[in-house]
């Protein structure tokens, strides 16, 4: 009877583990369920490791815990399914009766369920050391079937790392490219502000169009993949949500406050980087959290700093709407995703960015670059304008 019961236990085992594995690497949409082996891992981890890093006083020394965690729990997921499958495998051989030829003699009950782990260990690893050997064909049966499944593992994890950084690369190229374009960390206003020049509304379309196929490809990467969301940038001022969010506001105006052709664009732009948030936190199990931050006032914006963003928007040539409700309207538009990123930023212990940047006190790339520029642009000029007038002197009419 203990053998029998052993043997369902550890085939129970392996059919859980199998279809974590299944739906964590392969299956290419959100998997269901709360009592995922990953994510009972995730809880299980993150939010000690969290509480910890949070204990640290220096704000590199916690930005560097949390990056630690992504990487490191790949690794420990990993190894936390090759042990679940050997423990599996292992009951099963013991509820087979230990079906083993073993060289030290071993008689007892603990050193046979020894032996069935051990012999699990080293099919699944496909070692074949042989020192523990089947004696039935049952036993031979599932020694070929674990290492099937032993020499699939390997596999899946092989594709299953270069995948991951691949997709988290492409993710951060984008998110690199807007410090040059919203600042670091980005804003709205300081991206609206860098598009204050002649046909800002074009190319301010073209930079939306393309966070709109990124916040796509992201949906598609990161539902799969979640653990994605818990690698963070490279660098401490910048961050995916912090990118996303900052869009999302440039957005909120676009559509609200600011005049103009763009407005089309940031309505698509929109949709697709609230619906990435929305469902990521439905990932996260977020939902008992965004309805408490629905019900809060919000924290993000204030009077004074609308008002500061709007006049230093005026003389940039965006055109703000004077409609009395337009207050009202972005106010509304905000409580569309605004719950949704505050509640991924305290789950992920990420800053969410301002609306208008805060006084700096020496200049950034950007602005230094900016400043020489000017100059240089008013030399080039004033030369190709004293060349053409020398060739209409040469050349009179």
């Amino acid at each position: 009877m203990t053998h029998t019961v052993s043997f369902f236990i550890g085939l129970a085992f392996l059919a859980v583990v199998l279809l974590d594995a299944f739906q964590t690497i392969i299956l290419p949409r959100r998997p269901a369920g709360r009592l995922r082996i990953t994510r009972m891992f995730f809880v299980a981890t993150w939010l000690p490791w969290r509480a910890t890093a949070r204990m640290l006083r220096s704000s590199k020394m916690r930005e560097q815990a949390y990056s630690i965690y992504g990487p490191l729990s790949l690794l420990l997921l990993i190894v936390v399914w090759a042990g679940l499958l050997i423990i599996a495998f292992g009951l099963m051989f013991y509820g087979l009766g230990t079906p083993f030829h073993d060289a030290l003699g071993q008689t007892s009950a603990f050193g046979r369920l020894r032996d069935c782990f051990y012999a699990s260990g080293t099919t699944l690893f496909t070692l074949g050391l042989g020192d523990v050997t089947p004696t039935s064909l049952n036993a031979r049966a599932l020694i070929v079937t674990e290492s099937g499944v032993g020499l699939g593992f390997v596999a899946l994890v092989i594709g299953y790392v270069p995948l991951l950084y691949s997709t988290f690369s492409r993710r951060e190229v984008a998110v690199a490219l807007l410090d040059s374009r919203a600042g670091s960390p980005p804003t709205a206003g300081e991206l609206l502000l860098r598009h204050g020049f002649d046909g800002a509304h074009k190319a301010l379309a073209e930079l939306l169009a393309e966070w709109e196929r990124w916040s796509a490809e992201m949906l598609e990467s990161h539902i799969s993949y979640p653990i994605l969301c818990y690698y963070r940038s490279q660098h401490d001022n910048q961050s995916w949500l912090s990118a996303i969010t900052s869009i999302l506001d440039t957005c909120a105006l676009l559509i609200t406050t600011i005049e103009g052709p763009s407005t089309r664009q940031a309505q698509l732009t929109f949709a697709m980087a609230r619906h990435t948030l929305v469902d990521l936190g439905h990932v996260f199990h977020l939902e008992v959290r965004e309805k408490a931050l629905r019900e809060s006032p919000p924290r993000r914006l204030s009077d004074a700093d609308f008002g500061h963003l709007c006049n230093a928007l005026m003389p940039t040539g965006f055109s703000l709407c004077a409609a009395p409700d337009t207050r009202a309207r972005l106010a509304a538009i905000r409580l569309l995703y605004e719950p949704h990123a505050e509640a991924m930023a305290q789950y992920l212990c990420m800053d969410l960015p301002l609306w208008v940047a805060p006084p700096r006190a020496k200049p950034d790339q950007w602005t230094t670059v900016s400043n020489l520029r000017t100059p240089l642009t008013q030399h080039v000029s004033t030369q190709s304008a004293a060349s053409h007038l020398g060739d209409d002197a040469s050349h009179p009419l």
